[in-house]
């Protein structure tokens, strides 16, 4: 039996590629419904991962890592919902749907960056905190299988905005 990989930075880096990939699908994607089926993976997909980042990995970085970095995390959040909910909200034959898409891409990328890939990154100052990162993990884990099995059940809501005004 594998051992499962309970570093949360490991699980959201991991979720990072699912949606790079995603990203990379839909611009290669032809036609309405391929797309329209690839933004609403993508949507589903940032969801989760923002939820479970929001729940269980910002709350314990509180006071251990740096603040600006965290709320601006918080706020990247938010952007990303915004055009999430307005995404699932149309359809392939909206003017801006491509575009939509696009630019969450690249309110992606950006947030990526700033977690995991620039100097003095979020998961490096985490590691550096003695964060568990494991038990964290753990939580994480737990949390993003209720919300799968949410999403392929009932659905999931529109994203709730922490820190902007609709």
């Amino acid at each position: 039996m594998e051992k499962t990989d309970l570093d949360a930075t490991h699980i959201l880096a991991a979720d990072h590629r699912t949606v790079e990939g995603l990203f990379d699908d839909f611009e290669k994607a032809s036609g309405s419904d391929r797309k329209a089926k690839i933004a609403k993976q993508i949507c589903t997909e940032l969801k989760i991962h923002a939820q479970i980042e929001e729940e269980v990995f910002y709350p314990a970085l509180k006071g251990k890592i740096d603040d600006d970095l965290l709320k601006e995390a918080w706020v990247e959040h938010d952007g990303a919902k915004v055009l999430i909910n307005d995404i699932e909200a149309s359809g392939p034959d909206d003017e801006f749907f491509e575009a939509k898409v696009t630019v969450l891409s690249e309110e992606i990328k950006h947030h990526v960056k700033e977690e995991e890939k620039q100097q003095d990154n979020m998961f490096q100052q985490a590691r550096a905190a003695d964060v568990d990162l494991e038990s964290l993990g753990e939580a994480m884990l737990s949390r993003k299988e209720e919300l799968k099995a949410q999403a392929e059940g009932v659905g999931l809501p529109p994203a709730v905005l922490a820190t902007l005004r609709a």
